[in-house]
């Protein structure tokens, strides 16, 4: 699909998605990886247009995933995510339910709690027959070497990006690449002390399925104050602990240390069920903070900034790239200075 669609050309898609009129198309927050709209009838009526950018390539289907997984939790009772609606797959574009609300700025303990509530409906959701028929989450980590696997994927793909940036090559080399070699190794030992196999993935129950990027920065609130979780592009089958620990590490989140043991109280309540579901957490948690640092860097592979681009990135590359370096770098100074075991003394 190229990434000139034109205005035009969407209001053409929605109008065909809609069968109606279409009144206005008017663009909505911007995301990492797509177009969103908001899309007016002319009965008055709102809708969400979401346009995802396919790229050859592409190993997710990020289409696919948002809206048969939003499907799958309404028909299910699940009522604190958008509708799934209408999709067209010639176009790559779905139709959602309009969520009029505000970004969750300012988190407070009710809203920890209503983020618990959505993973224990989750993981209680887990357990029905046709919750089997849907895919693993984009990068899911079943196990702690696809953890170590991906670390190394990622940095080999920054690494043949970063002759262009000595900054970058000097970061990977020097800082990076070490402290991912001594992590990976202290955690084999930890798994080993723990009676646990560094290369098996988990039984399947204890997997949960997850919005494999789920945090207040993919959320709205209501005026009535209820929350809305929003962006499922990456829905699937993950480790839970994959799960809370991006949600303790996620660097788009703003949280105090007493609304992050809130959560991690309430998570390990949630999966008490899986006897290891604790010592995974406190060997796998420096790991994922690590895999953060990768991740924060993407503004430096040509594809997935073509994809912010297309999203609507406002900001010139190079300014996004400093900034990202910068946000690693404080990352990677923040896993090597947090004690080992449970985070957040939980």
């Amino acid at each position: 699909m190229s990434l000139a669609r034109s205005t035009d050309a969407l209001a053409a898609a929605a109008q065909a998605l809609l069968a109606g009129e279409v009144r206005a198309l008017v663009p909505a927050r911007p995301g990492g990886n797509n177009r969103v709209y908001r899309v007016d009838c002319g009965d008055g009526r709102s809708f969400a247009l979401k346009a995802y950018l396919r790229q050859p390539g592409d190993a997710n289907d990020r289409l696919a995933a948002e809206f048969l997984g939003l499907r799958f939790l309404r028909r299910h009772g699940v009522r604190t995510v958008p509708d799934a609606l209408e999709v067209d797959r010639g176009t790559d574009c779905a139709l959602y339910e309009w969520v009029e609300g505000e970004a969750v700025a300012r988190p407070g303990p009710d809203d920890i709690d209503a983020a618990l509530a959505f993973l224990g409906a989750l993981y209680r959701l887990a357990g029905d027959p046709e919750a089997r028929t849907l895919p693993d989450a984009a990068e899911a980590c079943l196990s702690a070497a696809e953890v170590a696997a991906q670390l190394d994927r990622r940095l080999s793909r920054l690494r043949a990006t970063a002759a262009r940036r000595p900054d970058l090559e000097r970061f990977l080399d020097d800082e990076l690449a070490p402290r991912i070699g001594a992590l990976i190794a202290e955690t084999c030992e930890g798994y080993a002390a723990a009676g646990l196999a560094f290369g098996a993935e988990i039984a399947p129950e204890a997997r949960t399925l997850s919005p494999s990027d789920f945090g207040f920065h993919n959320a709205l609130r209501r005026k009535d104050g209820e929350l809305v979780f929003v962006d499922f592009e990456y829905f699937g089958w993950d480790d839970p602990v994959k799960l809370v620990a991006d949600f303790l590490l996620h660097p788009g989140m703003v949280l105090d240390d007493s609304l992050k043991r809130r959560f991690l109280r309430g998570a390990l309540a949630i999966f008490a069920a899986d006897p290891a579901f604790a010592d995974r957490l406190r060997l796998l948690h420096p790991l994922f903070g690590l895999r953060w640092c990768l991740i924060l860097l993407n503004e430096f592979v040509p594809e997935r900034w073509r994809r912010r681009a297309y999203a609507g990135a406002a900001d010139d590359r190079a300014q996004a790239e400093a900034r990202q370096l910068a946000k690693a770098r404080a990352m990677l100074d923040r896993v090597a200075t947090t004690p080992r075991g449970l985070p957040h003394d939980a």
